[in-house]
């Protein structure tokens, strides 16, 4: 018996490991559980609120503010039928209608207070349908 297997670029391992990674912590560490929909991105921006509330320093977070972004890069992903790029160990999601989107920095605005996960996916499925 043979399974098909969904092919990824390249660009996309380091982000779905990453996205991976912060699935299973916050099940594990904050009985969270995140399922790739864009709802659950409430979550996510709840939890970066909390995390900047305690005043944390940002070396301290900086792995899970990269977690939350790539977790967040796969929803916009999956929900537009976009793809990982990346270039100089930097990662995107680009959507079908050509444009890139940054979810891994718009996880370190959302702790400077400045961000929106949430609002980034909408955002990008917004253009996506158009």
């Amino acid at each position: 018996m043979t399974t098909q297997q969904e092919t990824r670029p390249s660009a996309a391992t380091k982000p779905v490991r990453w996205a991976a990674d912060a699935v299973a912590a916050m099940r594990e560490g904050a009985r969270l559980r995140l399922d790739y929909s864009a709802r659950s991105l409430w979550s996510v921006d709840r939890m970066i609120e909390d995390i900047r509330q305690e005043a944390a320093p940002y070396a301290a977070v900086e792995l899970v503010l990269r977690g939350f972004g790539a977790y967040a890069g796969e929803v916009i992903a999956r929900q537009t039928g976009g793809e990982w790029w990346s270039s100089g160990g930097d990662h995107w999601v680009r959507t079908p209608d050509g444009r890139l989107w940054d979810p891994i920095d718009e996880a370190r605005r959302c702790y400077t207070g400045d961000g929106s996960l949430r609002l980034l996916c909408r955002d990008a499925s917004d253009g996506a349908r158009a």
